[in-house]
């Protein structure tokens, strides 16, 4: 296949060039040129800025695009008028977090969807689920049967720019007492994952049929405990002498912490839906999951080649705040 990558140098868009050109397609990348330029060298790259216009891709087809970074629906837009008729088949990656129910787990892509209280916000922070909602609403009304909606969760594995994985690593691999999310008895905080390859193999396996729809992209179905996550960790880092100590979502709260980004692959109570999401569809379609340990590896290979790059602070607290929490609840407990 004739391949178009809007962006293709970061995370999921990254790992979709890598799989496309081991699978032996053609690929071009449209981007700026300005992150990871000197990646992906044997292909085509096409220089220019989706937030001015889509001009340089005029006059040309492919038989497929792939939109791993679309944030705004007015760039889902420009990309639907520019390339309605120059593609056969648009992949568009949105998220789970369109959905506007925050406590049911278990919901298929029926679910009711976010709406844009103030349709002219750009804020992504704000408004990140809603604006993915109108993208994918522009991308939809364009392509129709033509578009795949991929809606993953957490995302994981090499280039993980968020560096969800690559914090939980390093705090295992320095051993000693870890604070762990939530309640130990609780069979239901669990998370989901999915790795950027495993998308992106997806995504292309879809391409190959013209296979279009909607897909929640996330597994294992029932969950994971994130106990088993950091035992994992440890397996992979070869860290000993670890312990968990669990401390409760009440004192997280107080704290200031919330949903996920803080403590990576924690979800509060109140945001239970995030915990686990129907993908019965997504995996009766053909997605394919690596076991999590390969993504864990993969990572922690990953990471230890970028040596002491410090992480982004999006993901994971200080130590010096870890220490304070468990300092916390430790206190709490005595008589």
């Amino acid at each position: 296949m004739r391949i178009l990558v809007l962006g293709g140098t970061k995370f999921v868009g990254r790992s979709y060039v890598e799989e496309a050109l081991a699978a032996g397609h053609e690929v071009t990348l449209f981007n700026r040129g300005v992150t990871n330029p000197d990646l992906f060298p044997e292909v085509e790259h096409v220089h220019g800025d989706r937030d001015v216009d889509l001009a340089p891709l005029r006059g040309r087809t492919w038989d497929v695009a792939f939109d791993p970074a679309c944030y705004l629906p007015r760039h889902a837009r420009t990309a639907a008028e520019a390339l309605r008729d120059a593609v056969e088949h648009y992949a568009f990656v949105s998220t789970l977090g369109v959905y506007a129910d925050e406590e049911t787990p278990d919901q298929g892509e029926d679910g009711p969807l976010l709406e844009l209280k103030d349709p002219s916000s750009e804020n992504v922070h704000e408004d990140y689920g809603p604006l993915k909602v109108a993208a994918e609403r522009e991308i939809t009304d364009a392509f129709g049967e033509r578009a795949l909606i991929l809606r993953p969760g957490f995302v994981v594995g090499p280039y993980d720019q968020i560096d969800r994985m690559p914090w939980w690593l390093r705090r295992i691999a320095r051993g000693g007492e870890v604070l762990v999310p939530g309640e130990p008895d609780d069979p239901l905080d669990t998370v989901q994952l999915i790795d950027a390859r495993d998308i992106a193999r997806f995504a292309l396996a879809m391409a190959e049929r013209r296979h279009g729809g909607v897909f929640n992209l996330c597994a294992p179905p029932d969950g994971l405990r994130l106990e088993r996550l950091l035992d994992i960790c440890a397996e992979v880092t070869g860290s000993t002498g670890v312990t968990y100590t669990y401390v409760s979502e009440a004192l997280l709260l107080e704290d200031g912490l919330d949903a996920w980004e803080p403590l990576p692959y924690w979800v509060a109570s109140r945001y239970a839906a995030f915990r686990r999401f129907d993908a019965s569809a997504a995996l009766a379609a053909g997605l394919e999951v690596r076991p999590v340990r390969e993504s864990f590896r993969d990572c922690w290979a990953w990471d230890r080649a970028r040596g002491s790059e410090p992480l982004s602070d999006r993901a994971g607290i200080t130590a010096e705040h870890e220490d304070r929490l468990l300092a916390a609840w430790h206190a709490r407990a005595l008589p």
